[in-house]
């Protein structure tokens, strides 16, 4: 696409934004949900939720076990190492490199980036797959909210091998059910122990010794004392919020009651020990912690703490926002939040309940929720590959683009995670690389369907940039259809934006639908 349709996009978009209808049809409904629940429409979906029935199709994807996945999905996924390789043993590859490169051999550090890269792409494949094709979308969209709410960065030290770990084991298993579960899966993972410092956190004036006196297995004498970043965090941002009624003492408390929660790398490897409990770093003496006394009772100081967090009406109500202001509106009403904290509190935090009473809510569907929320990066590119119905065997432009949009995958260096407001991600040149994306999927000229050979992480990234504005287009490149697009994606795309089309050269039409103002919002 010329810079001359670039700008009249991006001057429409400031102006053209979707007008909000008075009534939402049948049809309106299903785009609503295909939107909401997952990551917009692929070919045929809008109809297959009308035969279905919209409440039938929210009902059914709050139990994806119910759901079959497609064979070639399943085989795609089979295939991948990152679905059946351990933390242990993804942890020991890495080591294996790192102690290698520490000889100066530039063909162990070239090693260690292919190690590194094959690590990082296929995660990042893995959770494309599943979100392009799986026909569980809500638990996809799931999976993407919690990881981003209990937020871990891939590129800090040992976090490069156990971020797969870390979705899989702790993130997947428990999208949808109790969040006791999720925070204590989530405190539990190697990933989040070593990301916020926890595993290193020892109480004053202690030492910590292994069985015979030794230091524990991955455990740096320089690295004890009180660390309070994961007892921050904690209470900050995954339960109760900045404004939950905790003091910087409750800070000092808790993160005193959760010395000795931590890992040792050797017993990872080995023996496949995601967590262990070392009382030789733990503070045993008397706390007080949000007005209550606690003594000194070892690890279940931490559960105490857990099961106190994850019951508390502060955390209803933060969790609450968190997923009205996801699914509804970046401002949700504040009656929605507050009877979806009151169904937190009443099922004691179980997720599938609270979500189901959102979905049901008039909130949910009310005329305006309707393409109320602007697509994050991601939403924006993984909706795009779908509604293209593009297979995906190359990940590396998705990846690419991503980086340039500024949310790469598993790349938020801070626990806060990604922003999913419209304030966060709308500004003009984010939108004219979202729209050089689009030309180049519309125009067919992205590699999504040709296979890689592997590359380290740094080059297969920019690789995957230089894939994404379609320098490196196949010389048979077909352009998608902009008639299926646009039957695809339903009743999303307005009637001034159709005839806007009629005007436009039918190479570029495609490229137009998935560049314009409604297909950016959702």
């Amino acid at each position: 696409m010329n810079r001359s349709s670039i700008a009249l996009l991006l001057v429409s978009f400031t102006t053209c934004l979707p007008a909000l209808a008075a009534d939402i049809t049948s049809r309106e409904q299903a785009v609503h949900v295909l939107n909401r629940l997952g990551y917009g429409p692929r070919p045929g979906d809008i109809d297959r939720v009308l035969q279905m029935g919209v409440d039938r199709y929210i009902e059914a994807q709050l139990s994806p076990a119910s759901i079959p996945l497609p064979d070639a999905l399943s085989r795609q996924l089979a295939a991948l190492d990152s679905e059946h390789e351990s933390a242990g043993q993804a942890l020991a590859a890495f080591q294996a490199v790192r102690e290698a490169v520490k000889a100066q051999d530039d063909e162990a550090r070239k090693e260690r980036a292919l190690v590194v890269g094959r690590m990082h792409e296929q995660s990042v494949q893995s959770r494309l797959l599943r979100a392009t094709e799986s026909p569980r979308q809500l638990e996809e969209v799931m999976v993407d909210f919690w990881f981003n709410h209990f937020n871990v960065f891939s590129g800090k030290g040992l976090d490069k091998a156990l971020v797969n770990s870390y979705e899989r084991d702790a993130i997947r298993p428990n999208a949808l059910g109790p969040f006791r579960a999720l925070l204590g899966a989530t405190a539990k993972h190697p990933a989040m122990l070593f990301y916020l410092d926890n595993w290193t956190s020892t109480g004053a004036g202690l030492q910590p010794r292994g069985p015979r006196g030794q230091m524990p297995a991955g455990a740096k004498a320089k690295a004890t004392g009180l660390n309070e970043n994961y007892a921050r965090e904690l209470m900050e941002l995954h339960t109760l919020g900045v404004d939950g009624g905790y003091t910087q003492a409750d800070v000092t408390a808790l993160a005193r009651m959760l010395t000795g929660w931590t890992f040792a790398p050797r017993a990872l490897i080995t023996n496949g020990e995601q967590f262990r409990f070392d009382g030789s770093r733990h503070d045993t003496g008397d706390k007080e912690w949000l007005g209550r006394h606690v003594g000194s009772q070892g690890q279940l100081e931490g559960e105490f703490a857990l099961d106190v967090l994850a019951r508390h009406p502060a955390t209803a109500h933060h969790i609450s926002y968190a997923l009205a202001q996801y699914f509804v509106q970046d401002q949700p009403p504040p009656a929605l939040v507050d009877r979806l904290a009151k169904r937190f509190l009443e099922t004691d935090g179980d997720i599938r309940s609270v979500l189901r009473t959102l979905f049901s809510s008039p909130e949910f569907m009310a005329p305006a929720a309707r393409a109320a929320k602007f697509k994050t990066p991601y939403q924006f590119v993984v909706s795009a590959v779908r509604a293209t119905g593009t297979p995906v065997v190359n990940v590396r432009p998705i990846l690419g683009t991503l980086t340039q949009l500024g949310m790469p995958l598993y790349g938020c260096q801070t626990p806060d995670g990604y922003a999913n407001t419209q304030a966060a991600w709308l500004n003009s040149e984010a939108l004219g690389r979202r729209i050089s994306f689009a030309t180049a999927l519309a125009m067919g000229r992205l590699p999504l369907s040709r296979p890689e050979d592997p590359l380290p992480q740094g080059r297969a990234e920019k690789q995957g940039m230089r894939a994404a504005s379609g320098e490196r287009a196949a010389p048979d490149a077909t352009p998608v259809d902009a008639g299926a697009v646009l039957a695809t994606l339903g009743s999303s795309i307005t009637d001034k934006t159709e005839r806007a089309l009629d005007g436009s050269p039918a190479g570029l039409r495609s490229a137009m639908l998935l560049g314009s103002p409604d297909f950016m919002m959702h």
